[in-house]
């Protein structure tokens, strides 16, 4: 069985976050780079059922990043992945959701797969869209949002967390997952594993190599940011010592009836 497995490569988590008020992306220079935290749950998912399923079965990092982010894929080579695919190319630079999940899609139908695992978001765009544009570009059904995850056979099992609770669901494979946080707890690489990770490979592809035949970048996106503004500066709150509960619940409801909350 061959997982595939999505990843990006983002601002370091802790790093204030800047954009450039000309071309209105983010600024990645200057900034460490991380692994992003969502897609380590998306590792240990693969890697829990590539234990359990045993076998042949393999797990593959994929990523549309420049090829100066090896080292930091390598992470997810040194907790138990087998290889990585990278797709690097200046042309790619600038893409949109549309045009990630387009040049990932194209380089996994290259690859071959049984199942493909994803994060939920990344921690710089935080769209949450990625997954649903890919499973479509794919042709193979997606399954968001999931806290647990089991393969019997070719038949994929899950639960999907839901605003009230959470649902059963079951697909054939191929298929696409995204996992959310609650599925699991990422390992931490061993030293064994950092030393096991320098001799695995990664391979490098330009966007011709991954079979991709339109363009993407920023040229080619289908959105566009044309304004950022500043939030203005929260206000001080209100405080109000009621006599009781009641009086405390009044002042509740005049408070949100005044601006029409209720």
């Amino acid at each position: 069985m061959k997982i595939l497995v999505t990843v990006k490569l983002v601002p370091d988590t802790t790093a204030e976050k800047r954009i450039d008020p000309s071309t209105k992306r983010l600024v990645r220079t200057g900034v460490e780079t991380v692994l992003n935290p969502f897609d380590e749950y998306a590792i240990e998912a693969a890697l829990q059922l590539k234990e359990k399923a045993g076998g042949d079965t393999t797990v593959t990092i994929v990523t549309l990043a420049p090829e100066s982010g090896k080292e930091i894929v390598r992470k997810a080579l040194a907790m138990g992945a087998d290889d990585a695919l990278m797709i690097s190319d200046p042309a790619a630079e600038g893409s949109d959701v549309w045009g990630t999940a387009y040049a990932l899609a194209q380089a996994i139908k290259k690859n071959g797969f049984d199942l493909v695992i994803a994060g939920t978001q990344s921690t710089d765009s935080t769209t949450g869209e990625l997954p649903g544009a890919l499973a479509e570009y794919l042709g193979v059904p997606g399954v968001t949002y999931v806290r647990k995850l089991d393969l019997d056979g070719t038949a994929l099992k899950a639960e999907r967390e839901t605003d009230t609770g959470y649902a059963k669901v079951s697909t054939d494979l191929p298929a696409l997952v995204s996992v959310t946080k609650s599925i699991n707890e990422p390992r931490y690489p061993s030293l064994k594993g950092i030393m096991g990770a320098k001799k695995k490979t990664i391979a490098v592809q330009t966007l011709a190599d991954a079979g991709v035949d339109k363009p993407i970048g920023s040229d080619a996106a289908r959105t566009e940011v044309t304004n950022l503004e500043t939030p203005p500066a929260r206000g001080k709150g209100q405080i109000f010592e009621a006599a009781d509960a009641v009086a405390g619940a009044t002042k509740i409801v005049e408070f949100l009836r005044e601006r029409k909350l209720v």
